[in-house]
């Protein structure tokens, strides 16, 4: 079940209070909540793939939060931008990646101890490991 979300009514309860609600008790309340058609996980692999491709960095990162509460791991988030960045572009992974270690930590390191190899540099700049 879905934990009950707040977050409208706390950031533009006085604001916004219709949007408030909308978002708390009919999107993360509803909708979300429908896990016999869709489980929570899966919901925020969509989400976070919609919210990638329009470049909504604010937003994905508080859903790339909400996924790994969803049992989304930090190399299934790494793929997920992976395979989205050919189709969406590859800035935007650029942008995302930072995000994740945010979330996930600063681990770089895949489940068997060898290192990942992500690692971000500004543009121009070679890797340490010469590419």
């Amino acid at each position: 079940m879905a934990k009950k979300q707040t977050a409208g009514r706390d950031n533009l309860g006085k604001l916004a209070p219709k949007f408030a609600e909308l978002n708390d008790d009919v999107l993360f309340g509803e909708v979300w909540s429908r896990e016999k058609e869709l489980s929570a996980r899966d919901r925020s692999m969509i989400t976070i793939a919609a919210l990638f491709s329009a470049g909504l960095y604010p937003q994905l990162k508080a859903h790339l939060s909400i996924g790994k509460d969803h049992g989304i791991t930090k190399q299934e988030a790494v793929e997920i931008v992976t395979h989205l960045a050919f189709y969406c572009g590859w800035p935007k992974a650029w942008s995302t990646f930072p995000l994740i270690r945010e979330v996930y930590g600063d681990e770089d390191t895949e489940p068997d101890g060898a290192p990942s190899g992500l690692s971000v540099s500004p543009a121009g700049e070679r890797n340490p490991d010469g590419r």
